[in-house]
């Protein structure tokens, strides 16, 4: 959770402000249930998942019924770690992005075109 809180405290504060009240959770493994809802069968395959309504499906009125919130799944991390040699606190950070980046309302897709660049 240290590295967690760490990428955390790194991310500008015009982001982080829109962060403010979405919960963190770091779990070891990601559920069997939340593996069946998103069609993944290993729990190595999932280092974060974002949970909630991102904000820009939100209207001026909406009640939340549940909070946002972004798991990261320190199994899983750690395998990636161990499997590519990349700085522990970088990969966390990346990860923590990535989720951060859903609750913007961020596609997959889109997050990895960010990611890549400009061709």
């Amino acid at each position: 959770m240290a590295l967690a809180e760490r990428a955390l405290g790194g991310i500008p504060a015009g982001l982080s402000a829109h962060v403010q009240g979405v919960g963190i959770v770091v779990e070891e493994a990601a559920d069997e249930q939340t593996l069946a809802e998103l069609g993944i069968e290993s729990p190595w395959d999932l280092a974060g998942l974002y949970r909630g309504v991102p904000l820009i499906h939100r209207g001026q009125g909406d009640i939340r019924q549940q909070p946002d919130m972004i798991f990261l799944y320190r199994e899983a991390i750690l395998l990636e770690w161990i499997e590519t040699g990349e700085d522990l606190f970088r990969l966390v950070r990346n990860v923590l992005v990535h989720e951060i980046a859903h609750h913007f309302g961020f596609s997959d897709a889109e997050i990895e075109a960010l990611e890549a660049g400009p061709e």
